[in-house]
């Protein structure tokens, strides 16, 4: 047997980064076949990731990095390429294994592409299944691909289900650790700062997921995304504040057991079982001492306090196209509070409209859509952000 055929888009993010580590620590170019790697700006790491595990090709996703990329990769026989349409054509290079970790709706096409390869498609790319659920499992489920999710908690439900029949699920739980602004006053959340939003008490993330996390948005597009991998209802999906983030999810039985996972919080537990599976070799993140961490704490959901919780458990009823237009004015939402342009509060306030509003103009009212019109709603619900931000002077 050959060496497994490896793609990673995202690397250059923190979950690619990690999933680089994870290679290098498991035999690098040895054992792995690595076939694509795409980055971002950041076209240095790309390329230094790239000679280390000998990548047949690298990608950025920015036309105007293309000659930095050349020139980091002149004495290479790695193949560049920059763009878009670049970043789309190397996701139809086939995998054994590949990690769709690219963040946002940018990564919806490279996933549903991924998933056409057979072997396994490691999932960091929540939006994929957020927006178009039904489409990559459709297309799993014909060309015999196994969708691991990478997120800790669905890794965690997912590894908590094994050798379990769904017919035996009461219900599931995902934690969150309640950010770093669990204890504030509410009134003080009027005044939060980018940089604060992005120091994640718990995890080492980028900026833009930690400030997801910080609001509990990013926590929103989870519920939906197990509400679709899964196939679970919204009754049937719960979340819980758990500050250790230790316990990242368990499964409630109707016979009155549960079983959870645990890990310290490190992401490369799991992307080491996505890279693994099925099997479970030594991977190099701290162990658990439980008799160290004394307290497992759990407290019920605010959400006065995190409403864009609330309002995912609404997009899961709308259904459609719903959950599209929840993550890309989000996504739109978000960039203007880094850009200063609005208060944190107000990027739910922002989200919540955009949703409102096409549902009051019966925008959610059928379910037969393919990736075209998750396309234009995309585009459509970033359009109405900007636009509502830009006349609402917050």
């Amino acid at each position: 047997m050959g060496r497994r055929k490896i793609s990673i888009f995202g690397s250059t993010g923190s979950i690619g980064c990690n999933t680089v580590k994870l290679l290098l620590q498991q035999g690098g170019s040895s054992n792995y076949s690595v076939q694509v790697l795409t980055g971002g700006k950041n076209v240095k790491v790309l390329a230094d990731q790239a000679i280390k595990l000998k990548a047949k090709t690298a990608v950025t996703a920015h036309d105007e990095k293309l000659n930095e990329l050349r020139f980091y990769l002149k004495d290479s026989e790695i193949n560049v390429a920059a763009g878009k349409k670049a970043l789309i054509d190397s996701s139809h290079i086939k995998s054994d294994w590949t990690m769709s970790a690219i963040i946002g709706a940018a990564g919806i096409e490279v996933g549903l592409n991924s998933a056409k390869h057979g072997g396994v498609l490691a999932l960091a790319n929540k939006e994929t299944l957020v927006c178009a659920g039904n489409l990559l499992k459709e297309i799993a489920l014909k060309s015999r691909t196994i969708i691991i999710p990478v997120d800790s908690e669905h890794s965690a439900i997912f590894q908590c289900l094994r050798g379990e029949k769904e017919d035996s699920i009461e219900s599931i739980t995902l934690t969150a650790s309640g950010g770093p602004f669990r204890d504030w006053p509410l009134e003080k959340l009027n005044y939060v700062e980018p940089r604060e939003a992005a120091k994640h008490p718990n995890w080492s993330m980028g900026k833009k997921i930690s400030i997801d996390s910080a609001s509990m948005f990013n926590k929103g597009l989870e519920v939906i995304e197990a509400s679709s991998l899964f196939a679970l209802p919204k009754e049937k999906i719960n979340v819980l504040i758990h500050p250790q983030s230790i316990v990242h999810g368990f499964i409630s039985f109707k016979d009155g057991s549960s079983i959870a996972q645990m890990s310290s919080p490190d992401m490369l537990t799991a992307i080491g079982f996505s890279l693994n599976y099925p099997n479970r070799p030594h991977i190099k993140v701290d162990r658990i001492n439980l008799s160290k961490v004394h307290n497992l704490n759990f407290e019920e959901v605010d959400f006065n306090r995190w409403p864009a919780l609330r309002l995912a458990y609404k997009v899961i009823d709308l259904k459609s196209t719903a959950a599209t237009v929840y993550n890309a004015a989000k996504e739109e939402a978000s960039e203007a509070f880094i850009e200063g342009k609005i208060g944190f509060l107000d990027m739910f306030t922002c989200v919540d409209y955009v949703v409102d509003y096409l549902n009051k103009k019966n925008y959610f009212t059928t379910n037969n859509f393919g990736l075209s019109e998750i396309i234009e709603t995309d585009s459509l619900s970033r359009k109405i952000t900007r636009k509502h931000i830009a006349k609402s002077h917050f």
